[in-house]
């Protein structure tokens, strides 16, 4: 039972990953590709893609909680057994746990996209007045 628990964990963390991923995908690619303008730009957008599989699976899939299946905790206690009830509990905190880590791990990306870009716009800023100096 334990092994088909983590099977089904690890897919339903990779099928929420997959979900968000197609979400941000576009999004990611246009800041990348303002920020960046090069090539490269598609790199890192999929560089991007990869981390957020791995965190929204790796949050998912919560090993040290799993072992609780396997292993009693405590000396003097029993493993626990899984019904229902705890299949319910473990789907739902996969998906919950998965779609934290990859709003956690969004927020830090597009933090630095944000302060990526203040500083981009502020040397093309910077770049058009010294133009339109030269000009007059």
């Amino acid at each position: 039972m334990f092994f088909t628990l983590l099977i089904v964990t690890f897919l339903l963390a990779s099928a929420v990953s997959y979900g968000v991923v197609r979400t941000f995908d576009t999004a990611v690619g246009k800041i990348f590709e303002r920020i960046i303008q090069d090539e490269i730009a598609a790199v890192w957008q999929r560089y991007i893609a990869f981390a957020a599989y791995v965190v929204g699976i790796s949050g998912g899939v919560r090993i040290y909680q799993l072992e609780r299946y396997i292993s009693a905790p405590h000396k003097d206690t029993d493993v626990l057994v899984l019904n229902a009830e705890r299949w319910t509990l473990e789907i739902y905190r996969t998906i919950i746990e998965a779609l934290q880590s990859l709003a956690w791990m969004y927020l830090v990306v597009f933090i630095f996209a944000l302060i990526a870009y203040v500083v981009v716009r502020g040397f093309e800023l910077r770049h058009a007045r010294d133009e339109n100096r030269d000009k007059d």
